[in-house]
């Protein structure tokens, strides 16, 4: 009789981001499928749909997450510092990886999902060529690192030579963002789309 193939340990490892409040904890697996975000706020966000998340908000420090691919950001409140919870954390979410392992509950109402998804913000649809353009120009090299960072860039609107974009995960709040969102996202997209001149986040 075969024996049942035992998965290898799950590993995470911390990184800071940009952002001061926020650290982002990548694990050796996927958490969720390419392309499928989740962003809760409060705890009573996740009841239903995300035990990993429900799990990290039963630390009381914690006042967001954010799930993508195979990392999941955490954002603090000002009462406590990285240094004295990072460890913790890190094995927090670990040890649940390898013990429950769920990230999202099978049974998840779908409008449940769909709204931690819109939190979360996918690309809204493209109307017209330049918006096809701005958002390839997105995907193929801001998001990537905008995600190596925990966050996430959403394209919104482009109306009368402004792009709207949304600022997700370790990007929200985060101080530096804004300085990110005009020097480097703002001039490449002016670069590469014609009739861009300026670019700004959407209000949450």
């Amino acid at each position: 009789m075969s024996q049942p193939v035992k998965r290898p340990p799950v590993s995470v490892y911390a990184e800071s981001t940009p952002n001061p409040s926020t650290m982002r904890f990548v694990s050796s697996r996927l958490l969720v499928q390419d392309g499928r975000l989740l962003e809760f706020r409060t705890p009573e966000e996740t009841v239903g749909v995300s035990p990993l998340a429900e799990h990290v908000f039963n630390l009381p420090f914690v006042t967001g997450v954010f799930i993508s691919s195979n990392f999941i950001s955490v954002t603090r409140n000002t009462s406590i510092t990285w240094d004295l919870v990072q460890l913790e954390l890190r094995e927090y979410i670990q040890e649940f990886l390898n013990t429950d392992g769920r990230v999202v509950y099978e049974d998840a109402p779908a409008q449940a999902l769909a709204d931690a998804n819109e939190r979360a913000s996918s690309h809204a649809d493209a109307r017209g060529p330049e918006d096809e353009k701005i958002i390839r120009v997105l995907e193929e090299y801001i998001r990537p690192a905008v995600e190596g960072d925990g966050g996430h860039i959403a394209f919104r609107s482009f109306e009368e030579g402004v792009v709207t974009v949304s600022l997700r995960g370790s990007c929200s709040g985060c101080p530096s963002s804004m300085v990110t969102l005009k020097q480097g996202i703002e001039n490449l997209l002016k670069h590469e789309v014609p009739g861009v001149r300026e670019v700004v986040a959407e209000e949450l």
